[in-house]
């Protein structure tokens, strides 16, 4: 690898002035033995510097595309440029500048946190063996391990093993950070500092490609994204403007509701459905203060009257018509 190694990350830094983005995939394919088509016709392209979030069901063919990326199988067709290089054919030059945390950790369980991120590190060969100690110090501190470094990994929790997993892929500098389902079984405050320091490597120029069946997470911690379904790229781009695509809802709250959904209907209101003493709809193309004022007339009591700010949900349920199975 010598010299195109060492120019590689100069040619990705030069890439990345010039906007390339830092995945790039055309018509990428993959139908396995017996005819299933896992990913049809994928054209991706990941923004450098962004935080990009892959957003799917569970089969919705994530992680074969990331394991396309990666090198660890072949597509049947088209086309994967990671870092400006084809893949797989330029694995060895491309995966010593990406970290990734695919389908969970692989962990020796009778060793210690640090001893295993030890041996990941050892597999470096570029890797200088004076300053392991510290490299694997500083990956279990920023993931918050340092505690249990001197566990055995077998007496992790799932939510532990994630985290040294993250650890192992932070022990270089990476330009891309590839992350499949990253916070799956993390309590609720393990997600919050795993997606705070996505964020933070993101402020530090890594690109981060994370993969997730849950929309709110996608929502809180990307800036750009990409829907898939069945295989198929639904629709990408910055998250902001994926929400905006779906229609706003009227909420009212009320202890009217059946009252409220009938006038709203005569109303022109559209789609209304009550759930409790929620009534929402699709708002029509008039002022909605007249909307309020006819609910007063009719003697409904209003305690809330809002249009809803569209959600990475509801832009996905427009877009596929169905909803996404979030057990898993």
């Amino acid at each position: 690898m010598g010299e195109p190694s060492a120019a590689e990350p100069q040619e990705s830094e030069a890439r990345a002035e010039t906007g390339e983005p830092v995945i790039a995939t055309r018509a990428l394919t993959k139908r396995y033995r017996g005819g299933q088509l896992a990913v049809d016709g994928l054209d991706l392209t990941v923004p450098a510097g962004s935080v990009f979030g892959f957003l799917g069901p569970n089969g919705s063919g994530k992680t074969t595309t990331i394991r396309m990326l990666m090198g660890l199988i072949e597509p049947t067709s088209g086309t994967a440029r990671v870092l400006g290089q084809p893949m797989p054919r330029a694995t060895r030059a491309v995966l010593p500048h990406v970290g990734a945390l695919i389908e969970g950790p692989a962990l020796y369980g009778f060793l210690s946190g640090r001893d295993n991120l030890t041996r990941y590190d050892s597999a470096d060969p570029a890797a200088d063996p004076r300053t392991r100690s510290a490299r694997v110090a500083s990956a279990l501190d920023r993931v918050g391990l340092t505690a249990a470094g001197s566990k055995k990994a077998k007496a992790y929790s799932l939510g532990m093993k994630q985290r040294l997993g993250l650890a192992a892929a932070l022990l270089r500098p990476r330009r891309l950070l590839v992350l499949d389902e990253p916070t799956n079984g993390l309590d609720p405050q393990g997600m919050r500092e795993i997606r705070t320091l996505i964020r933070e490597l993101a402020s530090d120029g890594t690109t981060v490609f994370l993969s997730s069946h849950l929309l709110d997470e996608i929502e809180q911690v990307c800036s750009h994204a990409a829907v898939m379904a069945r295989g198929r790229l639904i629709t990408q781009g910055p998250v902001a403007e994926l929400s905006a695509g779906a229609r706003r809802r009227l909420l009212v709250t009320t202890p009217d509701p059946a009252e409220a959904a009938r006038v709203l209907k005569e109303q022109g209101v559209g789609d209304v459905v009550v759930t409790g003493d929620r009534v929402t709809g699709e708002p029509p193309q008039r002022d909605l203060a007249e909307l309020n004022a006819a609910l007063v007339t009719a003697g409904v009591r209003v305690r809330g009257f809002t249009v809803e700010r569209a959600s990475l949900e509801d832009a996905f349920v427009a877009l596929t018509g169905e909803g996404f199975d979030v057990a898993g």
